[in-house]
């Protein structure tokens, strides 16, 4: 089967579908302060319920091998709780979970930041995407849900990181 491109009209958002077996969601977003700005915005787990109205809380190190304790409320679907192994973190770069219900391959989730520097480091490219894969996804996955919040997310990151870095100037 080949993947189906799927795009809203914003070209900061694709949605890539292979029909029952794999949906793929990124949202990307340029911000106005550097990576280790963003970077550490995205770390301050205690911090999301005050500011993060997708990731509502996260309970955890972000550390490889660990477990998390994640919370998310999309837009307009059910809230659920899950503790994804984190599998990677490159500071100021990259952190990634995955996510599994009960199973492998029935329901996984690889959730993805990446932060990339543009204009010498001084703004951020950050990548939001999460990989779903497994027999349950046609049945559980909300695609336009999740979507919209990773774009409310990112959002609200670009608007705490870009806050943070006026005022350290």
């Amino acid at each position: 089967m080949a993947a189906v491109p799927a795009c809203d009209g914003d070209t900061r958002m694709a949605l890539w579908r292979i029909p029952g077996l794999m949906n793929q969601i990124e949202v990307f977003e340029e911000i106005d302060a550097p990576p280790d700005v963003v970077w550490d915005v995205l770390l301050e787990f205690d911090s999301y319920p005050e500011w993060n109205p997708f990731v509502r809380a996260i309970d955890g190190t972000p550390s490889e091998g660990e477990r998390l304790r994640v919370r998310i409320e999309p837009p307009g679907a059910r809230a659920m709780t899950f503790t994804p192994e984190v599998v990677a973190v490159e500071e100021n770069r990259r952190l990634v979970w995955l996510g599994r219900l009960v199973v492998p391959f029935a329901f996984d989730g690889y959730h993805e930041f990446h932060l990339e520097p543009i204009d010498d480091g001084e703004r951020t490219r950050l990548l939001h995407r999460e990989t779903f894969r497994g027999a349950l996804v046609p049945v559980l996955l909300d695609a336009d849900a999740i979507e919209a919040g990773f774009g409310a997310m990112n959002a609200a990151v670009k608007a705490r990181s870009e806050a943070r870095a006026s005022t350290a100037e």
